[in-house]
């Protein structure tokens, strides 16, 4: 494993609730050629205090990419990246969509909300694992990203 930024592991904020999508992204993403740290948080209300350091995170680290599901249960995903976008802090953050949904509206709107990026989670497992190494081989190597001031 390499380290990818300034010689620290890569921070990303997993935004998901369905335990097996976590516990496969994390198996997937501790298996690649990045060291990462990753944190992750069960719904849109938490990824927003998360990024703001607020509540229980306040200690917590600016992450270098966020992965964001959208169908989120207090404050949906959609809200989350529109929160995000307009934060003048929080707006430089690169956000990959990866959600169940292919409907043509949620990816127009998605992009239109910011994201960096739009992926659809297929069925097989194997072909989940494969999408979160595309991701992170992309952004975590090939991807120049943006300083992150914690």
């Amino acid at each position: 494993m390499t380290s990818r930024i300034n010689g620290r592991p890569a921070r990303v904020l997993l935004v998901e609730d369905d335990p097996g999508d976590v516990e496969l992204t994390r198996e997937t993403l501790r298996d690649g050629k990045v060291h990462i740290e990753l944190q992750v948080v069960n719904d849109g209300f938490e990824a927003l205090q998360y990024l703001r350091k607020q509540g229980d995170h306040r200690d917590a680290l600016m992450p270098d990419l966020v992965i964001l599901d959208l169908n989120l249960p207090r404050k949906d995903g959609r809200e989350v990246l529109r929160e995000i976008r307009e934060d003048p802090e929080l707006k430089h953050l690169p956000v990959v969509v990866l959600t169940t949904s292919s409907a043509d509206e949620d990816i127009v709107r998605s992009y239109g909300l910011g994201a960096n990026c739009y992926a659809t989670k297929p069925m097989g497992l194997g072909e989940f694992s494969k999408i979160v190494k595309a991701i992170q081989e992309f952004w975590l190597t090939v991807v120049k990203l943006p300083p992150n001031h914690d």
